[in-house]
């Protein structure tokens, strides 16, 4: 135990971080970064969800693996409205608004996305454009940026956190894809 502990009378486990519900919730998600450079993962991840999309039929876009689940059309537009709302967050954060930010009810996004009236063509040319724009913008952020913190739903989050949860998420929905979906197809 070193002097300062001593002084301030804690044990060593009391100086073990207790992560919140809503840390836990995210924590989920940023383990499945692979790498330190999550900007490159994006583009990895990007890479990879296009690979899989590009090569489903109109039909195989429709298909969902249970009943009450998203086909694979909802679930793409899921992952376009999801990195749209993190990038809004982080625009809003970086440029220092400290305004509440509320969550949002991704049930019902989906539910009203629309997705399913859409082709496959053009929601993988809206996942490209909202990909490139995410890119670009967090790319962009100098490190003072990147390190500000904002709040949604009474939690802290950093800018950057929002940039890796982007990815993380991305790759939690493409685990479920190949594991759920695509053995069946």
């Amino acid at each position: 135990m070193n002097d300062e502990s001593k002084t301030l009378n804690l044990e060593p486990k009391t100086l073990k971080k207790i992560m919140t519900e809503f840390e836990k919730y995210i924590q989920r998600y940023l383990d499945l970064v692979p790498s330190e450079n999550w900007i490159e993962e994006m583009k990895t991840a990007s890479d990879a969800t296009l690979e899989i999309y590009e090569s489903l039929s109109e039909e195989q876009g429709n298909y969902a693996y249970a009943e009450g689940k998203w086909s694979l059309k909802i679930l793409l537009q899921h992952l376009i409205d999801t990195e749209k709302v993190f990038a809004y967050r982080a625009l809003r954060f970086s440029r220092k608004d400290q305004s509440l930010v509320s969550g949002f009810d991704e049930e019902a996004w989906a539910d009203n996305s629309y997705a399913d009236n859409r082709t496959m063509k053009s929601l993988i040319k809206e996942f490209k454009l909202t990909r490139k724009l995410s890119i670009k913008f967090f790319k962009n952020l100098p490190q003072e940026a990147l390190e500000l913190i904002g709040i949604v739903n009474g939690n802290d989050i950093k800018v950057e956190t929002i940039g890796k949860l982007t990815v993380g998420h991305n790759l939690h929905h493409l685990n479920i894809i190949k594991e759920r979906y695509l053995p069946n197809l």
